[in-house]
């Protein structure tokens, strides 16, 4: 008997995920509907005056799509619908996810949240944040000399 390797573990793990996988495909080819769930992925950016959020919603439309802010959160809600008409029962081959979703991105502090601005395009709602004066870069004069070490903001 020889001992199992950490080669041997990997190999069980990987024939069970190829398991549950089969599992959801042969499903799907048997016409049993799978209740995948739609989550939209979301990107973050920083500028000196905005905080950019993206939420990637291809074939959602502005009718199904709620914007809210609440307190330090935004929520994106909505409902990606599927084809109607796409094939016959039982007879269409789905990877994809349909259905309804809530996606809460937290902010951090010093945002102007009154002034959010929204955009949907192109499958993309584009969420642009102000920043507060308190929180934005601002330079800060430095002097120098053998008595007076005084920092003051400009």
């Amino acid at each position: 008997m020889y001992a199992r390797s950490i080669f041997d573990d990997l190999a069980d793990f990987r024939r069970s995920f190829d398991q549950i996988f089969e599992g959801f495909q042969n499903a799907t080819h048997r016409g049993v509907k799978s209740e995948w769930a739609f989550m939209p992925a979301v990107e973050t950016g920083w500028t000196d005056d905005f905080l950019n959020l993206r939420v990637v919603l291809p074939g959602v439309t502005q009718e199904d799509l709620k914007l809210t802010v609440q307190g330090n959160q935004v929520v994106v809600q909505g409902e990606l619908k599927a084809p109607q008409d796409f094939g016959k029962e039982g007879m269409v081959f789905n990877q994809l996810a349909y259905g309804k979703f809530e996606r809460t991105i937290d902010l951090p502090a010093g945002l102007e949240t009154e002034k959010l601005q929204a955009h949907l395009h192109d499958g993309l709602l584009d969420i642009r944040i102000p920043l507060a004066q308190a929180v934005k870069p601002r330079q800060v004069k430095i002097t120098a000399g053998a008595t007076a070490k005084t920092i003051a903001a400009a």
